[in-house]
């Protein structure tokens, strides 16, 4: 029952309240910053321990059972710089679902292995050269092409190759990435099947406080890296970011993406774009952030001898189509509206609502990984896939964080028609303790 739920929810944070009022005296932060300190900040730690209950009702549109499910997520590394130009890192991390068994998939379960292990040499310089190698978690502007979404219980990670020029404002970069293929149980070796490589450059404040990304990228598959019909995927990502601060509190941030090469045996032809605005204000003198969004992402209509599904490489979409995660960015349209009030400096409230459409009604609905939910090759369906409204609170004190949602999806006529028609529905309380 609903009811229930609230009350756990309330007793959970309240809990939360309690134990982190000794946060301020946490010895294992405080320790790891003596270290920190006693070693000019040459050695030091990370850690993080996470743990998650979640229901999940209608999961994949009820074509899976539900789900509840307790996700656990430990992690501890460390870094060393023993001289300025160098620093070398290196992380374990151990991802389970106890009550789930051994049977859990790949995106939930991968007991201990190695999550980042990377050098960087001149990573501090404001200009020149510098360069990374190795293992490890990225984000990329805004992470809706490539990033690592820390929400799901087995985060992303890349073995990745990246070498650098800073010179003012500017930012130089060649890149070459690869996206970890998880093994549970097994090591995770490098497996180059599925590649990004290109330039990202950035250019910050460059005219009125507006900055500037600028990309070129080629995404490679082949059915190692996961490409599973005829021929293999190459297609070439040209886009750009332009964002800055407005007046009276405001900001933005618009984004388009153009895509070539061939998916398969088509050639590919695929567009994509964003627009967004922020504002900074306060709410019965509290601080209250507003945002807007408005993205598109193309799909194949009937007729066309390409492709025309955009192919979203490899991005972090956790919360950008919603809290339940349920779309990913091709052939669609979605609008979302955040707010977020701050009750106290550690407490906040959040509010998320999200309305989608399909591109193309002659293409498919896609989950985050970019994998076919349903698809009507008529058209007949419509393009309403539907609404979701999301609801979750957060508190944070010191290194311990604190938080429950719940979420529930709204079908449109799509949904209806090409699924068995549920309305999927979100509920979770966590738990964060992390330092570094």
């Amino acid at each position: 029952m609903l009811w229930k739920r609230c009350l756990f929810t309330a007793a959970t944070l309240i809990a939360g309240f309690a134990g982190g009022g000794s946060a301020q005296q946490d010895p294992l932060a405080k320790l790891n910053k003596e270290l920190r300190a006693g070693t000019r900040d040459i050695f030091g730690f990370t850690f993080e321990e996470r743990t998650r209950w979640e229901e999940k009702d209608g999961v994949s549109f009820g074509k899976q059972v539900n789900q509840q499910d307790m996700l656990s997520r430990l992690r501890i590394g460390a870094d060393v710089t023993p001289v300025s130009w160098f620093t070398m890192s290196a992380m374990g991390q151990d991802a389970r679902v106890p009550f789930y068994g051994a049977v859990a998939p790949n995106t939930m379960r991968d007991t201990m292995d190695l999550q980042e292990a990377w050098v960087r040499f001149f990573g501090k310089r404001k200009a020149g050269f510098g360069a990374e190698f190795g293992r490890e978690m990225l984000n990329f502007g805004e992470a809706r092409l490539i990033g690592t979404p820390q929400w799901s219980n087995v985060s992303r990670t890349y073995d990745a190759g990246r070498v650098y020029y800073r010179a003012g404002k500017a930012r130089f970069e060649v890149l070459m990435v690869s996206p970890v293929k998880v093994v549970t149980d097994s090591f995770n070796a490098p497996d180059l099947g599925e590649r990004i490589w290109g330039m990202y450059d950035t250019f910050s404040s460059v005219w009125h406080g507006a900055s500037v990304d600028a990309y070129a990228l080629r995404h490679s598959q082949n059915r190692i890296g996961g490409w599973t019909v005829a021929g293999t995927l190459g297609t070439d990502t040209f886009g750009g970011r332009i964002y800055g601060p407005l007046p009276a509190g405001f900001a933005y941030s618009v984004e388009g993406v153009g895509q070539g090469g061939h998916a398969g045996v088509l050639e590919q032809r695929a567009y994509a774009w964003f627009t967004g605005v922020t504002r900074k204000t306060t709410l019965f003198s509290r601080p209250l952030g507003l945002s807007a969004e408005y993205k598109v992402a193309s799909g194949t209509r009937q007729g066309q001898t390409y492709s025309a599904t955009f192919d979203q490489l490899s991005p972090a979409n956790h919360d950008k189509f919603g809290h339940e995660d349920l779309f990913g960015w091709r052939n669609i349209r979605t609008l979302k509206s955040l707010e977020t009030l701050g009750i106290t400096k550690t407490l906040a409230l959040n509010f998320m609502y999200t309305d989608h459409w399909l591109d193309s009604a002659f293409d498919s609905l896609y989950n985050g990984a970019g994998n076919v939910i349903a698809s009507s090759k008529t058209g007949s369906a419509g393009t309403r896939v539907g609404q979701e409204v999301d609801g979750f609170v957060t508190y944070q004190r010191g290194g311990h964080l604190f938080g429950a949602g719940v979420g529930h999806f709204f079908k449109g006529q799509f949904v209806e028609e090409t699924t068995k028609g549920i309305n999927p529905r979100y509920f979770y309380v966590f738990q964060q303790y992390s330092f570094r």
